[in-house]
């Protein structure tokens, strides 16, 4: 995974609670088992008509919203524990999702996915939402290091909440298996220790 540190984006506003994961990727594009081209299917019965055509009224297709940070509603990422919606997530290029609540197993998923899921206060978010809608070039920090978010339209700041394994996992740019990797030599000591018993 690429390394995480400080990320400072425009943002795509989803004003929408409760958004599950057959809503990020439907479960017609599950078939495959690797993660490319989920990207391509985001959120893709909101996107396209039943003929495929780009649905102009849709935030992914406006071309006002961009970046590396998708702001959504609260409870992002209910539902079932596909890991399909994390992959479909990072795929499309986001590397930040702020909310005021997500569902635990997509929170993870995320993690593990190289996305960083930022939980910030209902009023928070409602100001993002604001400065967002007010003027779509508004970027907001993401401080991984100092767990802290910042919106640059007004300078408000809060810090949030990370497991710290898997913050530095984000930091240190490893997926899970290249954690355990980087602990070899601490693994092996304790089983030869576990063998002497």
């Amino acid at each position: 995974m690429d390394k995480f540190i400080t990320l400072t984006s425009t943002c795509v506003p989803l004003p929408l609670e409760n958004v599950d994961t057959d809503q990020i990727i439907p479960a017609r594009f599950l078939k495959a088992t690797t993660r490319e081209g989920f990207g391509d299917n985001l959120f893709y019965d909101w996107r396209y008509d039943r003929e495929g055509n780009p649905n102009p009224g849709f935030v992914l297709n406006q071309g006002r919203y961009k970046g590396a940070i998708l702001v959504a509603g609260k409870n992002f990422g209910s539902g079932s524990s596909r890991e399909h919606a994390a992959w479909a997530i990072a795929g499309y290029g986001f590397r930040v999702v702020v909310s005021s609540f997500f569902a635990d197993i997509f929170k993870g998923n995320a993690l593990n996915n190289g996305v960083l899921p930022v939980v910030v206060s209902p009023a928070f978010l409602a100001g993002v939402f604001a400065a967002v809608a007010n003027d779509p070039a508004t970027t907001l920090t993401v401080d991984l290091e100092n767990r802290r978010i910042t919106c640059n339209a007004d300078g408000r700041s809060e810090t949030f909440e990370i497991n710290a394994r898997k913050r530095d996992c984000l930091l240190q740019g490893l997926d899970n298996i290249d954690y355990l990797l980087s602990r070899k030599d601490k693994i092996e000591a304790y089983e030869a220790g576990m063998c002497k018993v």
